[in-house]
């Protein structure tokens, strides 16, 4: 029983990451941040915001990221003083081996896996969302039930629904990122740069439009933000304050990422200063973006209308008919 405790110490764990196991000190702080950003930025933004909105707080979803994004802060600097003391792969994993023992460490490694998993596969469907409503726009319409997972009811624009079968869309982007990590770290971390900067350039331009629309339609933004916490419905994370506060847990999830930058820390050029730039730099920008997108849907769009799968694209519609 007291083998399944054992500790790996921390002058072995500094062993392995002298040694040459194929990986390559090449990343530096910007490359940890957009590596952090890279991974947090997706579904968050463009799938739980506009849920979390609409079931839990209302257009109060902006203080729901500020009480998630302090929590993740915590989180962060514990991260990254682990980062610091073993600048390994591997993450909570090595964390665990190192402080609890074998066993701990064999389960922390386990739930890592399910959460990547589970995350990745969410993120895809969001992306999916997207790319079927980007591809509507252009006049190209995949069949239905190839853009929706197993089981999933789809509705059609005539108000039937059709049974999902196979999201083609979310495997095609899962198959496109693996293949670009099988090449090579330093040509991962060059692409996950251009499409963080393509990323957080499209989310400005949304924000910016916007706040631009608002700006020139003052009551639409007053009458979809008041009142900005909407009474409680009865039952507790229905909005009011402990939907605040639900919001806030749900969209912990949008978070899932930042503790990727950890992984890293094999690879980091000068772990000891880049991993707490990286790790707590992602996260500035990333709640940052949230309060920005945050306020410009819920003020664009009632909130009320944004369960959907890509609430982002429902708020583009009134943005184009106030330009055109």
């Amino acid at each position: 029983m007291q083998s399944l405790f054992v500790k790996k110490p921390l002058a072995e764990l500094h062993q392995h990451a002298d040694l040459n196991h194929g990986l390559k000190r090449v990343l530096g702080p910007m490359n940890l941040i957009a590596l952090g950003v890279g991974a947090v930025i997706g579904a968050g933004i463009f799938v739980i915001t506009g849920t979390a909105a609409a079931l839990n707080a209302g257009p109060a979803i902006a203080l729901s990221f500020v009480l998630a994004g302090l929590g993740c802060a915590f989180a962060g600097l514990c991260y990254a003083e682990l980062a610091t003391m073993i600048p390994i792969s591997g993450s909570a994993y090595t964390y665990a081996y190192a402080s609890l023992g074998e066993f701990v460490a064999w389960i922390i490694g386990w739930d890592l896996i399910l959460e990547y998993s589970f995350s990745a596969a969410a993120v895809a469907s969001g992306w999916s969302a997207n790319a079927v409503s980007l591809l509507q726009d252009f006049g190209v319409h995949l069949p239905a039930a190839l853009t929706g997972p197993p089981g999933q009811q789809i509705q059609l624009p005539d108000g039937s629904t059709v049974t999902g079968f196979f999201d083609l869309p979310a495997f095609l982007v899962v198959c496109l990122v693996t293949m670009v990590l099988i090449v090579g770290i330093r040509e991962s971390a060059n692409l996950n740069v251009i499409v963080v900067f393509i990323k957080v350039g499209t989310v400005i331009v949304f924000v910016v439009v916007a706040a631009a629309f608002l700006l020139k339609n003052p009551e639409v933004a007053r009458s979809n933000w008041t009142p900005f916490i909407p009474a409680n419905t009865g039952r507790f994370g229905e909005f009011g304050w402990s939907g605040i506060a639900r919001g806030a847990a749900t969209i912990f999830f949008a978070y899932i990422g930042f503790d990727a930058v950890s992984t890293a820390a094999q690879e980091a050029r000068n772990p000891k200063r880049d991993m707490p730039i990286g790790i707590l730099g992602s996260l500035a920008v990333c709640t940052v973006l949230y309060l920005l997108v945050s306020a410009a849907l819920t003020g664009v769009v009632h909130y009320s209308k944004l369960n959907v799968a890509a609430p982002v694209a429902v708020a583009i519609d009134p943005l184009l008919e106030g330009g055109s």
